[in-house]
């Protein structure tokens, strides 16, 4: 039988559900590790990333008239890399904020050379390896240190944002202490370095220009250019942002002494500099020049059109909306009519009887059938099993629900499912369901591990262990998202909280119905076969689903923290399997292998688990292969392209339709959707013959612009599937996505 054990696990699941998911974002972020000697001055910054140190070079000390330089040096683990002043086709420049004493003035960074970082059809600017960015600093004749000052204090507040494949930002605040008289030369070579890798300026002589050809390309004629760098390639940066295609290799030719260079102009283009500024590199050298563009820049290419009336609806939509978002902030929400309360009731009723139906419901079935076997001839324990089971899963739904309208209130983004957007919980899930599978599987009883005053709870109060049953059929049940749930979990985000609440409570009551009334059939309990030895074999078969949920929970995190992440929890639940065994076996083996087994789990879990809850960055590469292909119009059809909040606007203006797919790796019935209709081949051609974009929204981690274009959508939590076509009002299809219907809409088109 399952003990009752586990089902208070489950109550502390749901509890860790309700209490720990909207901190577990917290949790994830990045953490700045500051670290720097005693007295105050905490200098250095420390990141899995980079080493950031806040550095001076006062040879003569701080006065009037003596140099002295501030500097962000940055040292880059292998393969990573910041961004220059102009970052290229993505990313951020490093910024400093300085607070310093009074008088003294920071001028701006002296960016040393970049070099370009290619990514595909895209390219970046900026420094890997070890890199100095160096700040003059102005003492003015008229300052004076405090007379009783050995010291001056520097503050520095950074950003920076650093990217391999992905992107982190990452920020620190430093201080140093400078001393006055004493001489700071600790990092002069580094200062030394900087200096001689800033471009140095070099005037424009005659006919040194730049002039726009063709409308579509730059050409540069630069004259005075140091003799050694004749014949050679050089590199090129433009300081000016999406001014030239950052990623194309200029066409480069010597004329005498005169370089001459073609690059392709962004289509991006929204500045038009004069004089432009450059900086040539050369073999880790540089000089920058300014160039006059006598010709002048065509005009700024316009956005993609829309019609004035479109424009006007458009602007009128997002007054509604800021109206409608300020009476949301500042007023009380408005009941519902009673016709559409009820109809709210009815659909949350009916697809908490469909939830029953529902994949991710099925493991809990195996708690189900076992308590329905273990009472099959005590109609009585089987009718107060049934209430107290129904009890467990309504005051859990109302316990998620209050939850949720709270965090809304809070002005968190948050929706149905969103405890499973936190590694933490699923991880937790996991290993509740790990341990409810040993046990049915028979690896353990906790009769044989626990005090029998302890074992015998179940057997003394199946009351409790009924209700604990309908706690953790709640917890498993709330990924998944049936039909007319959406509508009706939807309206909860404009209802006042009791009738919000009486929906989350209908909820509960039609998951809770058929076993509730089952228990109170007479005819159910004479069905049931008498308790005996196929009950032992029933338990271990209904061990495998429990299994296969465990499966499916370690995908879903690896969706959430990456592989190592995955892998790590598969490695502690080894080793938690492993210490549970050790503890069922007796005399010496028991003495030896337990704590031995208790320890390695433990000492895994303190080095595993910050792996395993760490939500791991975004790749780099997708964010900005899905910008440029939504820039250039090259969203093609049939190909699935990540959801952005101001994209499907973008395409509907250009008149394309454009379906969507809310989904997320937790959600068992949006996987089964993907891999059925969605994948269906008549559903994908149709697609693709109507030109249909087809854009996914990943909501698997928390992401508050999915959540507020779910609320525009009447939807809290996912799957949800809309079709939008120009002129027309979207399309929202139901939970279970029919082909047929899909493909009727899409002949509509």
């Amino acid at each position: 039988m399952l003990a009752h054990l586990l089902r208070r696990l489950s109550l502390v699941a749901l509890i860790f559900i309700a209490t720990g998911a909207p901190a577990a974002p917290a949790f994830a972020q990045f953490k700045l590790n500051l670290s720097g000697p005693a007295g105050g001055d905490a200098s250095v910054v420390t990141t899995p990333h980079v080493t950031a140190r806040l550095v001076a070079h006062a040879p003569e000390g701080v006065g009037p008239g003596r140099p002295l330089q501030l500097g962000l040096l940055l040292e880059h683990q292998p393969d990573w890399h910041t961004y220059w002043k102009n970052p290229g086709d993505s990313g951020l420049p490093t910024e400093l904020q300085w607070q310093l004493p009074e008088g003294l003035t920071a001028g701006d960074i002296a960016w040393p050379v970049p070099r370009k970082f290619p990514l595909g059809t895209l390219a970046n600017y900026g420094y890997d390896g070890r890199v100095l960015l160096p700040v003059p600093v102005t003492v003015p004749d008229a300052w004076r240190a405090d007379p009783l000052a050995q010291d001056v204090i520097i503050g520095l507040q950074a950003s920076w944002l650093v990217c391999r494949q992905e992107c982190i930002p990452e920020e620190g605040r430093f201080t140093l202490q400078l001393p006055v008289q004493g001489s700071t030369a600790l990092h002069a070579q580094d200062f030394a370095a900087a200096a001689a890798a800033r471009p140095r300026t070099l005037a424009a002589q005659a006919g040194s220009r730049a002039e726009v050809e063709g409308g579509d390309a730059l050409v540069l004629r630069v004259a005075g250019l140091p003799p050694a760098w004749q014949g050679r390639e050089l590199g090129l940066f433009a300081e000016t942002p999406a001014l030239i295609q950052t990623a194309a290799t200029p066409a480069q030719q010597w004329q005498d002494a005169v370089w001459t260079a073609r690059v392709p102009l962004s289509a991006d283009r929204a500045a038009s500099p004069d004089p432009l500024p450059l900086v040539l590199t050369e073999a880790g050298a540089g000089v920058r020049l300014e160039l006059p563009v006598p010709t002048g820049w065509p005009a700024v290419a316009a956005p993609a059109s829309v019609s004035p009336a479109l424009a006007a609806a458009l602007e009128a939509n997002a007054r509604q909306q800021a109206a409608s978002g300020a009476r949301t902030a500042t007023a009380e929400a408005v009941p519902a009519p009673l016709p559409t309360w009820l109809a709210a009731l009815a659909g949350a009723l009916l697809g908490g009887l469909l939830l029953n139906l529902m994949p991710c419901v099925f493991p809990v079935l195996a708690v189900k059938v076992v308590g329905f076997a273990r009472h099959g001839q005590d109609l009585r324990a089987q009718r107060l099993g049934g209430l107290a089971y129904a009890a467990g899963v309504v005051l859990s739904f109302l316990l998620l629900g209050a939850l949720m309208l709270a965090l809304r209130a809070a002005g968190e983004a948050v929706g149905w499912g969103f405890q499973l957007q936190s590694p933490a919980v699923v991880a937790l899930l996991a290993t509740l369901f790990t341990l409810l599978g040993l046990n049915l599987a028979g690896v353990f009883e906790f009769g044989r591990l626990l005090p029998s005053s302890l074992a015998s709870l179940q057997a003394r109060h199946p009351v409790a262990d009924a209700f604990l049953t309908g706690v953790l059929a709640v917890a498993i049940a709330s990924p998944c998202t049936a039909p007319f749930m959406g509508a009706s979990l939807g309206l909860t985000a404009t209802l006042p909280a009791a009738q919000a609440l009486s929906i989350f409570a209908a909820l509960g009551l039609g998951l809770a119905l058929p076993y509730a009334l089952a228990a109170w059939a007479p005819a159910v309990a004479r069905a049931l076969p008498r308790p005996g030895a196929w009950m032992e074999t029933l338990r271990r078969l209904l061990a495998f689903p429990m299994f296969a949920t465990v499966v499916w929970l370690v995908w879903v995190l690896g969706q959430q923290t990456g592989i190592d992440g995955a892998a790590a929890l598969l490695a502690l639940l080894v080793l938690l399997a492993l210490a549970v065994w050790t503890l069922t076996l007796a005399g010496r083996a028991r003495a030896a292998l337990a704590p031995l087994s208790l320890a390695l789990a433990a000492l895994a879990a303190w080095a595993w688990v910050p792996r395993v809850v760490e939500i791991e960055p975004l790749p780099l590469a997708l964010a900005a292969s899905s910008d440029a292909g939504a820039a250039q119009g090259s969203l093609a059809a049939g190909a699935w392209q990540p959801w952005r909040p101001e994209l499907p606007a973008q395409l509907l203006a250009e008149g394309r339709p454009v379906f969507v797919d809310y989904t997320a790796a937790w959600c068992v019935t949006c996987q089964y959707n993907k891999q059925t209709t969605l994948a269906d081949s008549a559903v994908l051609q149709d697609f693709a013959e109507r030109g249909v974009a087809l854009l996914r929204a990943d909501w698997t981690r928390r992401d508050p612009a999915i959540t507020a274009s779910l609320a525009e959508l009447g939807r809290s939590g996912v799957p949800v599937y809309v079709l939008h076509a120009p002129g027309r009002a979207p399309v929202v299809f139901s939970e279970i996505l029919g082909r047929g219907e899909l493909r009727a809409a899409l002949a509509a088109l």
